[in-house]
């Protein structure tokens, strides 16, 4: 199993990417900017996307695991590597996420909190609604957890 950084081509991994944002522009508005890692056990299992927020906070805009190969620990390894490599150089780690029961459970076990919401975000931001495990996601929860 390899983690490595993808320079170019960011969007060879669309398909994982939509998994986490499905809407393409706006995973258009941070893959440019953010810094992407694909984690590689015989072939491309997931992805992560992070982006410099600025004053000290590092943040998750998307991580995506394929779903055959879902609950395996690459999308906890994932997190493990980001925090690894940028302890000391930030001091947040953070994420935002829909008010699912999929997701906020995982990221409990990654070592996240709650931190704050945005009310509306997906509504406000995406050009259809959206739903997970039978719910629609409205508000965008963000998580933090200390590096």
């Amino acid at each position: 199993m390899e983690i490595c950084e993808v320079k170019e081509n960011k969007k060879q991994c669309l398909d994982l990417l939509l998994l986490a944002d499905e809407q393409e522009d706006m995973v258009d508005r941070y893959l440019e900017r953010g810094t992407m890692f694909v984690l590689d056990d015989d072939g491309i299992k997931a992805e992560c996307v992070v982006t410099d927020e600025g004053g000290g906070v590092l943040e998750i805009k998307n991580i995506a695991t394929d779903p055959k190969s879902q609950g395996k620990g690459y999308g906890k390894k994932l997190i493990e590597f980001v925090a690894q490599k940028y302890r000391g150089t930030y001091s947040v780690l953070q994420l935002g996420t829909g008010d699912s029961p999929l997701t906020i459970p995982f990221y409990k076990k990654c070592g996240f909190a709650r931190h704050h919401v945005v009310k509306n975000f997906f509504t406000d931001n995406y050009d259809h609604p959206i739903f997970e495990a039978g719910v629609q996601l409205v508000d965008m929860i963000y998580l933090r957890r200390e590096l």
